[in-house]
């Protein structure tokens, strides 16, 4: 039951739990978006697969390693004291945390539409400094922990950090593997030493991030290395008893039966005979990460250009490469007829085509015509509005633009490319797993405060978070995903630049030591900002400015910048009306 002081703001509740529900379902269509977005660019994982692990890992995340004491004023950054005067005024607090969970999720909502991946811990910092402006409370400006100033200095601070991480995680991969003269050999060799440390800095990654976790002071540095050794040294027993067995299976010997679950059967898939069960279909053994939806490999093509350009310059036109096609250095055949070339970017090129339909054409397009008598019908335009969000093609991009900046980038090996599509999808659940766990707070906690504050009748500071609350949360942010994160995995991976399963990998590896590493030091860092941040550390690897889409960046820079403002106009603005309304 309601306490009698606040009983009368029931309708502050109802419209603050409305807004709840958009800001946690925001969230997840922004933030989740940002930690398989690499994953999907690089074709290591379909949207449908994604989605369904997305709330899988959300759910984990926020209910598994959720804080259970949500703090009302998010990292401090307005001052409480001025609900508490004059014997407190609880139904101020709710009007006020009830107006930052409006600026919150319109923000949210209308970034995501937009294709901004922003920062949602920045967003409700943001709803909360209008709410200050608004009610007279004090802002923290100053340069300490959790201020605007720290907030602000995320902006560069953030995609630096993990710029350089994850150029760094590149570099090992490409001069100790990529470009190798034998790459496939040395993958081989080097992959179970990846898998386990990845494995390695991702359960310290898990065992320092959770909010539930003990500070590492707390926990003890023996016991962290104790983990961290454990872990390694198992990830690396399992690579090499089940994983590498699977690989000599799936690429040595070209196996195309060959799938995931088979990787349980060990050295068994060592034997010529091997009985696999449910076998896999199709006579592809390994999928060309550089595909886009319409078929075409773009990336190498400017460097095969030269190539050819240097053997006609140097040997004459007999000499040059057939202009049907042309081998690489590590054996991978590239398009280098230019007359081919010329006419696809030329006005009068046929319209390029996409392998599958989109959602509308796909489900909406046989049942347009039919009556809805027909029970088709409605099943079609269902099917449209329940599997629209992951069933768009976000991989490629009609652009010119693009495309000539992905003919820039470097093209590896395949099969040297595949090997890594297994560290990466672990680190995108773990990155998934981690914000789940951390960032459920954003949406969740100026609800819990008008929640707390309504039934208690007193100003809530610190409000202890139901189960049910991180349950609904958890759901939220993975059906925020499902239905409208394409936008945001649009915004990023190939078009930031041309991405495949190494490059995701470093990308979100990257990211992760970065946040790890931040939170040891106390830097305010954003998991969006560190994700983009390693998408260009990774993208510079290719030493050709041309192969980054600056313009893109500029783009989501930009949405960085507007995050705080338009928050905090949206929420104040709402505040300053609320609080000031003539009323009988």
């Amino acid at each position: 039951m309601p306490s009698p002081l606040t009983a009368k703001y029931d309708w502050i509740l109802a419209i603050t739990t409305i807004a709840f529900v958009f800001s946690a379902f925001g969230n997840g269509a922004n933030d989740v978006a940002n930690s398989y977005a690499t994953s999907v660019a690089a074709r290591t994982l379909t949207m449908p697969q994604v989605g369904f692990l997305s709330v899988c890992t959300e759910f984990a995340g926020a209910v598994g390693l959720g804080a259970r004491v949500t703090s009302t004023i998010k990292n401090g950054i307005i001052s409480i004291d001025r609900f508490r005067r004059n014997g407190g005024n609880p139904g101020a607090l709710m009007l006020a945390m009830g107006c930052a969970e409006v600026g919150s999720a319109t923000w949210l909502m209308f970034a995501t539409g937009m294709g901004m991946p922003v920062s949602t811990t920045q967003t409700v910092v943001g709803a909360l400094i209008g709410v200050g402006f608004a009610s007279g409370a004090p802002i923290k400006w100053s340069w300490e922990s959790g201020s605007v100033s720290q907030v602000a200095a995320s902006w560069a601070i953030a995609p630096l950090l993990a710029g350089a991480f994850s150029a760094l995680v590149f570099a090992t991969l490409k001069y100790g593997v990529l470009e190798r003269a034998d790459p496939f050999l040395w993958a081989m060799r080097l992959i179970p030493f990846y898998f386990a440390l990845t494995g390695a800095i991702l359960a310290l990654f898990i065992v320092v991030e959770a909010p539930t976790a003990p500070s590492l002071e707390e926990f003890g540095a023996g016991k962290a290395v104790g983990i961290i050794l454990g872990v390694f040294f198992g990830c690396l027993l399992i690579c090499y008893v089940f994983f590498v067995p699977f690989f000599k299976r799936k690429l040595v010997m070209k196996d195309p039966r060959v799938r995931i679950w088979h990787v349980i059967l060990g050295p068994m898939l060592l034997k010529e005979d091997v009985t696999l069960f449910w076998p896999g279909k199709g006579d592809e053994y390994v999928t060309d990460y550089y595909k886009d939806a319409y078929g075409e490999v773009l990336a190498g093509t400017k460097d095969e250009e030269k190539r050819r350009q240097h053997q006609t310059a140097t040997k004459g036109d007999e000499a040059a490469t057939p202009p049907e096609e042309s081998a690489s250095k590590d054996g991978i055949v590239l398009p280098t007829d230019p007359e081919k070339t010329a006419h696809e970017s030329s006005e009068t090129a046929v319209p390029r085509k996409l392998k599958k339909p989109e959602p509308y054409e796909r489900f909406i397009g046989p049942v347009k015509e039919l009556s809805w008598a027909n029970p088709q019908k409605w099943w079609g335009y269902f099917k449209f509005c329940l599997l629209q969000g992951v069933t768009r093609d976000v991989i490629s991009h009609d652009s010119d633009l693009l495309r000539a900046i992905h003919s820039k980038a470097k093209r590896y090996d395949i099969r040297v490319e595949h090997l890594w599509t297994y560290c990466q999808v672990v680190s995108a659940m773990m990155m998934s797993i981690a914000h789940g766990s951390n960032d459920v707070a954003n949406a969740v906690g100026p609800w819990a405060a008008v929640y707390q504050t309504y039934k208690a009748g007193a100003v809530a500071t610190r409000s202890p978070t139901p189960v049910w609350f991180l349950v609904v949360a958890g759901l939220l942010l993975g059906l925020g995903f499902w239905f409208y994160g394409y936008h945001i995995m649009r915004a990023l991976g190939n078009k930031i630049t041309q991405m495949s399963p190494t490059r995701g990998f470093s990308i979100e590896l990257g990211a992760a030591i970065t946040v790890l590493l931040a939170s040891r030091l106390g830097l305010p860092v954003s998991t969006t900002q560190c994700l983009t941040g390693s998408a260009l550390g990774v993208a510079l690897m290719n030493y050709d400015l041309g192969a980054v889409n600056w313009r893109q960046l500029a783009f989501i820079f930009m949405g960085w910048v507007l995050t705080l403002p338009a928050a905090g106009l949206v929420s104040g603005l709402l505040c300053v009306m609320a609080l000031n309304t003539p009323h009988f």
